[in-house]
Order: C-alpha cells, then sequence, then structure tokens
C-alpha cells in the first residue's frame, strides 16, 4: 500500500516530467518558430541564408543532418518553393551531411522554382542583340566568387516584367527580321510620338555655346524670341559652368521654385521649393525614399495589386515585405477601406511592420482615375495608421474621361480633417504625360509633413549619386513653366500637346472597346494614364501546358501573341493579380494605324490561341 510519503514522492516526480515535457515542448515549438520566421524571411527578401543554416543546424556541427533535415521540413510544412526542390534535399542529406554552401547552393536552385522561369532571363540575356560582343567564357569556369550563389540574393529574388521575359525574346525576334510592335512599356516617342518644338528648343539653346546659340547674332531669325528669353533663364539658373557641370545635390533651387509654383497653383496650396528634390524621373526618387523608409526585413510596404512592378522590385531588393491590397476590378480598380484595414491587420499579425503606402493615380496599369472621395479613404487610412504615403502621380495630365479631373494626394489632405498630420511624399515625371520625354529622365519629388531629419538624410542619400541630370532639371522646369498666353511659341505649343492629347484618348476608347468586342477578353475603361489591362479567360488545356513550361499562363499567352502577331504586350501576372486572373497590360501610345491594326490581331489571336488549347 501506498503511503503519503510515497504518493507525494510520485507527484513531485510526474511534475518534474510535466515541467521537462513542457520545458521540451516549449523549446521545440520556439524552434519551429525560428525556422518558419528565417524560413519566411528568406523566401520574402532574399536574405538571411547564414540565420536560416544555424536554425537548422540544432547540434552547431556546421553541416545539416537528416534528422536536423527532417525538423526544418515539419516546421516548414514543405512549403515555399516547388516540391522536387524539398525531395533534392532530402536526397541530398540522405547521401552525407550538407555543409553551409551545399546548403546556400540548394536554396538558389529551390528558389530558381519559386521565381518564374528566373534562369529564362538569363538565358535571354545571352541572347540580346543590342548588349553587344563580350568575352567568351567556359562554362565550367570555377574561379569566380562573385557567383549565383555568393552574390545578393535579395537582387535574384527582383523581377521587372516591363523588361522580362516576353521583352527579351522580342527584342531577339527583332534583331532576326521580324517587325515587332512595342506596347510593353510607356514610352511615347519610342513608337512615334514627336518631341514637342518648345522644349526641345530651350533645350538646345542651354546646351549650345553661347556664341553658338543664345549670343549668336542670328539667333532670333532662328528661334522664336520667348524661346531665347527662356534659355536665357534656364542658364542663368544653372550658371556658367553650364549644363556639363554638377549642381546641388537637391537640384537648381530656380528649377525647384518652378516646380513649388506649379504645384502651388495646381492645388490652392502653397508649396516650398526646400521641399522639392528633382531627380533621375520619378524611379530614381521613388528608390531613394523606400532605401530610407526601409530598414529591417520585418518593414512593409503595401502596394495596389497590379501594380507598377518597380515597387514589387525595390522592395525585394531592399529586402523589405510587400503587402499588397487588391484593388476591385468590378469597381473599376477602387481601393476599399475595408481592404486596406484587412490587409494592414494581416500583415501585423505575421509580424511585419507597415511603413509606408503606395497609390498610382491616374492608375498603371490599371489606367482608373480616383475621386476625391477614393483618396479621401486613402489618406484617412495613412494618417490614422502612422503610415507615409507614397505618392505616384506621373500621368497627372494624362485624364481622358471628361466627368474625371486629377486630384492630387495632397491637395486631399489638406482639405480633408484628420489628415493634418499625413506624411506624404508625391512624385512626377518628364516621361508620361504628353511631354512624352522619357530618355530625358527628369522629376520630381515633393515632401510634405516628413521629419526634418529624414529629409536631411534624404539629401546626404541624394549626394551619394552627386545631383540628377542637368538636362532632365531643365525638362523638369520646362514641363512645370510652359510658354504662356500671347507668347510666341503658344500657339503652336498648345496645337502640338492638343494633338498628342487628343491622339492618346481616341486610341484609349477604340482600344478598349475593340478588346471588349472579342468574345474571352473584357476590358475597364482606361480613364487616364497610357495603358489598358484587359482580362482573358483561357481555355483549361491552355493553363496546363503553361504550368508544365514552369510559366503563368498568361506569360504563355503574351509569347504566343508575340511569336504569331509581333506585339510585344507585358503579362499581367508581372503586375500581380487575383488568384485565377489572366491578362496583359499593352499601351496605346503607337501611332492610328498600327493601334487600330494591333486590335485586328488582338482578336484574331485570341480566337487561334483558344482554338489550339481546346
Amino acid at each position: 500500500m501506498i503511503n503519503g510519503s510515497q504518493l507525494l514522492k510520485r507527484r513531485v516526480a510526474l511534475l518534474k516530467n510535466v515541467a521537462m515535457i513542457r520545458a521540451l515542448s516549449s523549446q521545440v515549438n520556439h524552434l519551429a518558430l525560428w525556422q518558419r520566421g528565417t524560413w519566411e524571411t528568406f523566401l520574402q527578401t532574399g536574405r538571411g541564408s547564414d540565420n536560416l543554416f544555424r536554425s537548422i543546424d540544432t547540434n552547431h556541427s556546421e553541416t545539416i543532418t537528416v534528422p536536423e533535415l527532417h525538423v526544418f521540413l515539419d516546421s516548414v510544412g514543405h512549403k515555399g518553393v516547388h516540391p522536387r526542390a524539398f525531395k533534392m534535399l532530402d536526397e541530398l542529406a540522405h547521401d552525407h551531411s550538407l555543409s553551409r554552401q551545399e546548403f546556400k547552393s540548394w536554396l538558389v536552385l529551390a528558389t530558381n522554382f519559386h521565381q518564374e522561369m528566373e534562369s529564362q532571363y538569363a538565358l535571354g540575356y545571352e541572347r540580346l542583340p543590342h548588349v553587344g560582343e563580350r568575352k567568351p567564357q567556359p562554362d565550367d569556369a570555377d574561379f569566380h566568387t562573385w557567383n549565383e550563389h555568393t552574390m545578393s540574393q535579395a537582387v535574384r529574388k527582383m523581377q521587372y516584367a516591363v523588361r522580362g521575359q516576353v521583352v527579351m525574346r522580342a527584342d531577339e525576334l527583332q534583331s532576326q527580321g521580324k517587325e515587332i510592335l512595342y506596347t510593353n512599356i510607356g514610352n511615347p516617342q519610342a513608337v512615334g510620338q514627336s518631341p514637342i518644338s518648345y522644349y526641345r528648343q530651350v533645350m538646345a539653346l542651354c546646351d549650345l555655346p553661347a556664341e553658338d546659340g543664345i549670343d549668336h547674332p542670328n539667333v532670333h531669325q532662328m528661334f522664336p524670341a520667348d524661346v531665347v528669353t527662356r534659355a536665357k533663364e534656364c542658364r542663368e539658373a544653372i550658371g556658367p559652368a553650364g549644363t556639363g557641370a554638377y549642381t546641388g545635390s537637391q537640384g537648381i533651387l530656380q528649377f525647384r521654385q518652378d516646380v513649388a509654383d506649379f504645384i502651388s497653383e495646381r492645388d490652392g496650396h502653397q508649396s516650398y521649393a526646400g521641399n522639392i528634390f528633382l531627380t533621375n524621373g520619378a524611379s530614381s526618387a521613388i528608390e531613394l525614399v523606400l532605401t530610407s523608409i526601409i530598414s529591417s526585413e520585418i518593414d512593409g510596404v503595401m502596394i495596389p495589386i497590379p501594380q507598377y512592378p518597380i515597387y514589387s522590385a525595390l522592395i525585394a531588393k531592399l529586402a523589405g515585405r510587400q503587402v499588397g491590397y487588391f484593388l476591385d476590378e468590378n469597381s473599376n480598380w477602387a481601393a476599399t477601406e475595408s481592404e486596406l484595414t484587412q490587409r494592414l491587420e494581416d500583415a501585423q499579425d505575421q509580424g511585419v511592420d507597415v511603413k509606408a503606402l503606395a497609390i498610382i493615380n491616374p492608375g498603371n496599369p490599371t489606367g482608373q482615375v480616383y475621386s476625391r472621395e477614393d483618396l479621401e479613404v486613402i489618406c484617412k487610412f495613412c494618417s490614422e495608421n502612422g503610415i507615409v504615403l507614397l505618392a505616384d502621380e506621373v500621368y497627372q495630365r494624362n485624364v481622358y474621361n471628361p466627368s474625371k479631373s486629377f486630384l492630387s494626394a495632397k491637395k486631399v489632405a489638406l482639405e480633408t480633417p484628420g489628415c493634418e498630420d499625413l506624411q506624404l511624399v508625391s512624385f512626377h515625371s518628364t516621361s508620361k504625360g504628353v511631354i512624352g520625354e522619357c530618355g530625358r529622365r527628369g522629376g520630381y519629388m515633393e515632401l510634405h509633413n516628413i521629419d526634418k531629419d529624414v529629409q536631411a538624410q534624404l539629401y546626404k542619400l541624394a549626394s551619394s549619386g552627386l545631383c540628377s541630370n542637368v538636362p532632365g532639371q531643365v525638362m523638369t522646369s520646362l514641363m512645370v513653366k510652359p510658354p504662356k498666353s500671347g507668347e510666341d511659341s503658344y500657339e503652336r505649343f498648345e496645337q502640338e500637346e492638343s494633338d498628342i492629347f487628343e491622339g492618346m484618348k481616341n486610341r484609349a476608347k477604340a482600344l478598349v472597346e475593340g478588346l471588349n468586342e472579342v468574345d474571352g477578353i473584357s476590358c475597364n475603361p482606361a480613364e487616364g494614364a497610357m495603358y489598358a489591362f484587359p482580362s482573358i479567360k483561357l481555355p483549361p488545356k491552355a493553363i496546363e501546358a503553361a504550368e508544365k513550361m514552369h510559366v503563368s499562363p498568361d506569360t504563355l499567352y503574351a509569347l504566343s501573341l508575340l511569336e504569331e502577331t509581333g506585339i510585344c504586350v507585358v503579362p499581367a501576372s508581372g503586375f500581380g493579380q487575383e488568384e485565377g486572373r489572366f491578362g496583359f497590360r499593352t499601351t496605346f501610345l503607337p501611332p492610328d494605324d498600327k493601334m487600330m491594326s494591333a486590335v485586328d490581331k488582338f482578336k484574331s489571336h485570341h480566337e487561334q490561341f483558344c482554338a489550339k488549347y481546346a
């Protein structure tokens, strides 16, 4: 019979065992959380491969054994990469314990499965005709210490579909003599848009030596008087060194004042030259800001889905977290408060610190123009949650719907109660609008309610690149301060701008109407910007064929369109979209005759493609 003393001893022993089991269970749970966290971090950012290795190598042997590997696979649930990659890893570990380098090599291979056709990008680059001759290199060269395994995995993860696999194939076909219609990118002058005379005339006089330009005795016979006057103003602002010398890192003060005056007149609220940075297009400004915002692997940026892939590319490159919020296609690509809130909460539940949110207005690739109510929802959401709003407004001149007009995020924020403390950065560019001077790489960003110490650090970051290019700064000033009524160039300038704008407006309408006449294609109106973003219905066999080729179904479709018609579009998967949706983005920039011909080709190709995979 058990006495009280024995029973007490047994209970103490049992409690010790329970405590040990709980401690062990806690350790196992802690390990699983650590492994899942490091695995997710690597998949999201391409960073942390050494930390991931350490989380698996629990006995600190500098190798991974089979038991350790199985614990890891159980922790991550065999999720994140293609199942074949995990099978390969298991086979390697059964053959011998894996070294750190072998594990990193496997990560590179595994994430080739994860990133759609990444290897095709390298192969496509090898065939690009405009790269030029390179020194031959043997395939088995093993002396490179900077290689696919040791390079930044964040760069490997980065994708930019606008100049991705389909475009690289288009360049290759063009070099072989095939006629290609490039509708993949908003590059107006590359597809036939004429430059506006006033901009080029002033630019020429800024670049020419004075004796050959503004001081030439016959200058007024060659250029309108207002062009000469404006060129002299620009040259005075630049200084005696001219356009070939560096400027201040924030940009030439007079040109920044021109931008501030433009914004003040546009919005009805004061803008300050000291809050303007002149940049190499909007893209470099976006990179400056994201570089300063993303400080760790848990920092998130909310971006619209679909989105222009500069955002996803830079977030990947900077090893941040992309937090997508879906635009509602059935409501003309609206961003709803419920969607924003849900995505923010989901991100926070996953330990992501959401620091910024990007909008594109008018939309790229979606073409919607936000109303005041739409912008109020976004501005209030960001203000209430302490999120920096990044307003990409490069298409503000491209509004075609007569019932819509462009409103800046800054104007709406300043006129909306509750948004007084909204932190905002707005972007504009000389590449879009009707100016279309993409190659000039001109643009600006305006800081609103941004911490003064942060602005000082942004200046330091800009200083590391010395300055934005001076012709781009000149072009930005000209864009925001065009000729005025009564000046010599005004009528010609107005006519050239009107011709370009009306051409875009008419082609946008004709393209969308033509696409909507095709059975199996549907497209929302292109209210603004330069693109249509149709949805396409694909036969199940086409989807199966794409899976076997390890490409998205709309990449298969876009490659087929290119091969059959010579039209180069961007698969919608490159911009992000709802699960099960397929489509593409096309510009409506080519001349009328080519664009109307393209509409017919879209129709015939879709019918042939669907018949092929019926």
